[in-house]
C-alpha cells in the first residue's frame, strides 16, 4: 500500500507539471488543445513506468534471495503474458501481429530478453553501483537511434535537457569509485550493451506504435521474451527450491514485478513512446533512481543524503525544461 501511494500521486503530478495540464490559455486553439493532451498523457504513462520501475529494485531485493535471475525473469515475463493476453482478448486486439513480424520480434528479442538479460549479466559481474550509472545511458542510445531511424532530429534544448537529467543522477548515485575500477571489463560491456538494447527497443516501439495498438506491443513482445527466457530455467534447475515461494513477502514480490513492474509498466512505456517524441520521451527514463532511492528510504530504511535531493532536482528540472 506505501508503495502505491508513493508512485501514483508523484507521477501524476510530475506529468501535470511538466506539460502544464490544469492551466488555461485562450489563445490556444483546438488543435494545440488536442496535441498537449496527447502529450500530457504520455508523459502520465511515461512516468508512472519509470516510478513503477524505481520500486523493482526493492521488489527484487527479495526475490532474489530464493530465485535464480534468469528464472525470476521467466517467471516475470509468464505470468506478465498471461495478463496481458487476457486483456487482448477482452479488448478484442490480436496478439500476433499480421505484418511487420521482424520489428515486432525485435521488440521482444532486443528490449525485454537481451536488454535485461545483458543487465543481469553485467550487474552479477559488475557493482550494483557501477550498474545504476552504466544504464542510465539507455536515453542516449535511444535518442542517437531516433535520429537514424526515425529522423527525429535532436534540438539544442533537448539535448541541453538530457544533460542536465543525466548530471542529476550522477549526483543522485555518485561517480565510479575505485571499486568500480577493479571490476572486470566484461560487466561494463553487457551493462553498456544493456542500455544500447533498451535504447534500441524504445525507438523500435514508436515506430512500431504507428501501425499497432501499444497493448498488442507490449504483449507479443513479452511473449518472444518468454519463450527466449525458458532455456534459462533448466540451466538453473538445481539452484533453487519451490517452497521458497511460499511466503507473502516472496509472493507479493513477484507478483509485483510481474504484474505491475512489467505487464502494467512496459504497457505504460509503449503507451507514453507513441505519445512523446523519443528525445522527450527518455528522459522520463532518468526517474528511476530517484524514485528507487525514495522507496529504498520508506521501504527499506535507507539513508536519504543531500546530494540525492539535489541531484532529484536537476532531473525533473530536466524533464520539465524539456516538455515546455
Amino acid at each position: 500500500m506505501k508503495l502505491i501511494t508513493v508512485i501514483a500521486p508523484s507521477a501524476a503530478l510530475l506529468a501535470m507539471a511538466v506539460t502544464g495540464e490544469g492551466m488555461t490559455n485562450d489563445h490556444r486553439n483546438f488543435t494545440e488543445r488536442g496535441e498537449m493532451n496527447a502529450v500530457c498523457r504520455g508523459a502520465l504513462y511515461l512516468s508512472l513506468a519509470a516510478s513503477i520501475w524505481g520500486g523493482t529494485y526493492v521488489a527484487s531485493k527479495y526475490a532474489l534471495d530464493a530465485v535464480p535471475p534468469f528464472t525470476l525473469l521467466f517467471i516475470r515475463y509468464a505470468l506478465a503474458g498471461i495478463v496481458l493476453v487476457w486483456l487482448c482478448r477482452r479488448q478484442g486486439i490480436a496478439i500476433v501481429p499480421a505484418h511487420a513480424k521482424g520489428i515486432m520480434f525485435l521488440i521482444g528479442f532486443a528490449g525485454y530478453f537481451l536488454s535485461i538479460a545483458a543487465q543481469f549479466i553485467g550487474t552479477k559481474l559488475s557493482s550494483a553501483h557501477l550498474g545504476a550509472v552504466i544504464t542510465t545511458l539507455s536515453p542516449i542510445f535511444q535518442s542517437l537511434f531516433a535520429i537514424v531511424i526515425l529522423q527525429e532530429k535532436l534540438s539544442l534544448k533537448q539535448a541541453l535537457a538530457t544533460a542536465v537529467s543525466f548530471s542529476g543522477v550522477f549526483v543522485i548515485v555518485g561517480l565510479p569509485d575505485s571499486s568500480d575500477t577493479a571490476v572486470p571489463l566484461a560487466g561494463s560491456v553487457f551493462l553498456l550493451l544493456a542500455s544500447l538494447f533498451w535504447g534500441y527497443y524504445s525507438v523500435l516501439s514508436r515506430k512500431a506504435s504507428a501501425s499497432f495498438p501499444p497493448l498488442q506491443i507490449t504483449a507479443w513482445g513479452i511473449l518472444v521474451a518468454t519463450a527466449l527466457a525458458l532455456p534459462t530455467v533448466f540451466w538453473e534447475w538445481g539452484e533453487w527450491q519451490a517452497t521458497a515461494l511460499y511466503s507473502g513477502t516472496m509472493l507479493f514480490s513477484i507478483f509485483y514485478l510481474s504484474v505491475i513492474s512489467t505487464a502494467v509498466a512496459y504497457l505504460y512505456w509503449n503507451k507514453g513512446l507513441a505519445l512523446v517524441p523519443s528525445h522527450e520521451a527518455g528522459l522520463f527514463f532518468f526517474l528511476q533512481p530517484l524514485v528507487g532511492s525514495l522507496l529504498g528510504w520508506l521501504l527499506l530504511g535507507e539513508t536519504l543524503t543531500v546530494s540525492f535531493l539535489c541531484g532529484s532536482l536537476l532531473v525533473i528540472a530536466g524533464v520539465y525544461w524539456a516538455m515546455r
